[in-house]
């Protein structure tokens, strides 16, 4: 939902006229382009619309007759911060730092009316790429329907938390979030995606959306009920159990064995 923040941001760019693109870390540039590929598509290009699917956030630019369009994806990943004209859009995030040291600045935006738009991203995992795929994205969570999350669930064997984090089945979701709203639905995050019954189902897909909507307005995913339970011993901030502390997907995990089933 974070990423949800940055789009806003990004829309303050919308009719502004790129000057120079730097881009100093190859790393940090996807899809096989590199920052001469960068420069050529984007400079001189106004910026004529911000969007989002799920955790990509995407630029579209055309030059004065609105021909020759571009679209720059730009990837988050746990410790990437969007800063806009020097204005950090999220102090911090739950993984990351507060800071803005100059060797993070992965990617830069320079307008000719000496406005910037920044990635600041410490441990380089977010990214950039021109023209990305967003086809090969699921429905987005914050508009989320049953039957199109029923799609994404139904015949699969997988954990449920794993089949949720899924950015081809569900975009926007991150670990914060699942468990947040498992916790809040009463759902097993271990449990087979596909066991769920039409109920359930129905259940899970209000959670999602009131639960991204509700916790973008608090400021992002680490605003959720569980959160500060999320410690070793910790306990459930409904019945007062000890959470469970657990691995699913590569993921850390809590959950309450009380009330989740």
């Amino acid at each position: 939902m974070e990423v949800e923040y940055y789009r806003r941001a990004a829309v303050n760019t919308v009719g502004r006229t790129v000057a120079t693109v730097h881009a100093p870390d190859d790393w940090f540039i996807k899809g096989g382009a590199d920052a001469a590929a960068l420069s050529l598509a984007l400079e001189g290009q106004t910026v004529v619309a911000a969007r989002r699917t799920g955790k990509l956030l995407m630029m579209d630019f055309g030059d004065s007759d609105d021909s020759a369009r571009a679209v720059l994806g730009l990837r988050f990943g746990m410790t990437g911060r969007l800063v806009v004209d020097d204005h950090a859009v999220i102090e911090k995030l739950e993984y990351s730092s507060a800071r803005v040291l100059p060797e993070w600045r992965r990617f830069e935006l320079g307008f000719h009316d000496q406005g910037t738009l920044v990635i600041v991203d410490p441990r380089r995992l977010g990214g950039v790429e021109l023209n990305p795929d967003d086809t090969r994205l699921g429905p987005d969570a914050f508009n989320l329907a049953t039957e199109q999350l029923a799609a994404a669930l139904e015949g699969s064997r997988t954990a449920l938390k794993v089949r949720l984090l899924d950015q081809h089945r569900v975009a926007g979701l991150g670990n914060l979030l699942v468990d947040e709203i498992l916790w809040r639905t009463g759902l097993d995050p271990a449990r087979e995606a596909g066991s769920l019954d039409v109920s359930e189902v129905e259940r899970l897909a209000e959670s999602i959306r009131f639960t991204v909507t509700e916790l973008a307005e608090r400021g992002g995913s680490h605003t959720g009920d569980l959160h500060h339970a999320r410690v070793r011993g910790g306990s459930c901030p409904r019945d007062g159990g000890f959470l469970d502390r657990q691995t699913i997907g590569g993921r850390t995990t809590y959950s309450c064995p009380q009330h989740q089933k």
